[in-house]
């Protein structure tokens, strides 16, 4: 249908009607014409349960019978309370949450805590934030300052404040004649150089397990952990970002749990709702906390809140999904489920368009190239996001790509059938799509 919306990320003169999405089920999407596709991306990988789960459905009903909005702003309500309660409980070492209501939001927040923490103790001299290079944490100033994707953010390069940057270790683009783990070395080094030769480091920021949208780059094991550890040796904020990869995005319900790098403060969205209502969280440890504790002339508080920080509708369904986490046992049915797509590497591997394969729980980054023993890019004229959407939809699917990364990143419940499903039309979609990208 013709649009008078703004779509997010589509060139206009290619995109000049959009497919109707009327109702859904379970993963399937169905548009206005009755035509049912996969949703291979979990609506902008939030979704967990599937669409139209009733549990949720009842949780949002019931909730908004009672309170629809109230605002945080020297009140509180019972399911933002709960809330609390819950996440403080899944999330090792950390002490209290600061609610909003996107994950752009809740990494903004966690930049002005980490940066205001310092001033609250009387530092003045840590005032910059190092991060990691090709690393994604949002589209607002702050999150595309920490966040900074050139293929992205270029245009406003001038407009960000500056961060200090360094290498991560991909391992299907490394200098040649060097293993990974002296490829890791080097990058650890680096870090901890600098961090050495001055002082003014607040925080360090990155997020947690994987990079998402910088193009599925899994951090090898022991990264994340030595870089929490240079933060506690260096006396350095450790900021992680789990907005995309946690609840059970990559196999486990808090990924720096599993990575053993305890932070000072992360930040949770994307499935926090189950994918029904949009909602975030900024969680910080005691002494973090407590830096901001003082009285009223002191000026130790926080001056940040949005109209919708802690909807009690969003913190019902909240609720409701963390629920559904334990009594489905989620965790384990994910990390069993995720064995579907190692048996489909050998298969993707070999189709002559395909480059590398980077999987970790409910996550795939399929990388295109146009020349495998070079690795060069595939670059066609048209987007390839344009293309696979096109092509996908003809098998059945709904695909987005990240440049020349094609992202499968499901609801977290799908079955091991449907999944199965799902690979197989992937593999039909790139094999249909080859020449159309080359």
């Amino acid at each position: 249908m013709k649009s008078s919306v703004w779509h997010p990320n589509t060139q206009m003169k290619e995109w000049d009607s959009f497919d109707n999405i009327v109702k859904a089920k379970g993963v399937w999407l169905e548009d206005s014409k009755g035509n049912k596709i996969m949703d291979a991306v979990a609506s902008m990988w939030c979704n967990v349960w599937g669409h139209s789960n009733p549990q949720l459905i009842k949780a949002i009903n019931q909730q908004s019978k009672k309170l629809q909005h109230s605002s945080q702003f020297n009140l509180t309500t019972d399911p933002v309370e709960k809330l609390a309660d819950s996440l403080v409980k899944i999330s090792p070492r950390m002490h209290k949450v600061f609610y909003s209501d996107n994950g752009s939001s809740a990494m903004e927040i966690a930049i002005k805590i980490a940066l205001q923490y310092w001033k609250n103790m009387g530092n003045k001299k840590k005032t910059e934030i190092a991060t990691i290079e090709n690393g994604y944490h949002g589209d607002t100033f702050g999150a595309m300052s920490v966040g900074y994707v050139p293929e992205f953010f270029g245009k406003f390069k001038k407009q960000l404040f500056s961060t200090i940057q360094f290498p991560v270790p991909n391992k299907y683009r490394m200098p040649k004649g060097i293993t990974l783990e002296d490829y890791q070395n080097q990058c650890l080094d680096k870090i901890e150089k600098r961090f050495s030769k001055k002082d003014n480091i607040a925080a360090f920021v990155m997020e947690s397990g994987a990079q998402v949208a910088g193009g599925v780059i899994i951090y090898p094991k022991g990264f994340q952990k030595k870089i929490s550890q240079l933060c506690k040796k260096y006396d350095i904020l450790f900021v992680l970002d789990e907005i995309a990869t946690g609840f059970g995005r990559l196999g486990s319900m808090t990924q720096y749990e599993e990575q053993k790098s305890i932070p000072d403060i992360v930040a949770y969205g994307k499935m926090l709702t189950g994918g029904y209502l949009t909602m975030a969280a900024t969680l910080t440890n005691k002494k973090i906390y407590d830096s901001f504790l003082g009285e009223f002339n002191d000026w130790r508080h926080l001056f940040h809140g949005h109209t919708y920080t802690g909807n009690p509708i969003a913190a019902a369904v909240a609720n409701e999904n963390i629920l559904m986490y334990k009594k489905n046992n989620l965790i384990k049915k994910i990390q069993k489920t995720s064995k579907i797509f190692e048996k489909f590497y050998d298969e993707i591997s070999e189709i002559d368009i395909v480059g590398d394969i980077r999987h970790k729980g409910m996550l795939m980054g399929i990388e295109l190239v146009k020349d495998k023993s070079k690795k060069t890019p595939i670059s066609p004229k048209k987007s390839i996001n344009k293309i696979f959407f096109e092509v996908g939809k003809k098998n059945g699917i709904y695909l987005r790509t990240l440049g020349n990364i094609v992202m499968l990143v499901p609801p977290l419940a799908i079955s091991e059938s449907e999944l199965d499903l799902l690979l197989k039309r992937t593999i039909s979609t790139i094999k249909s799509a080859k020449s159309s990208v080359i």
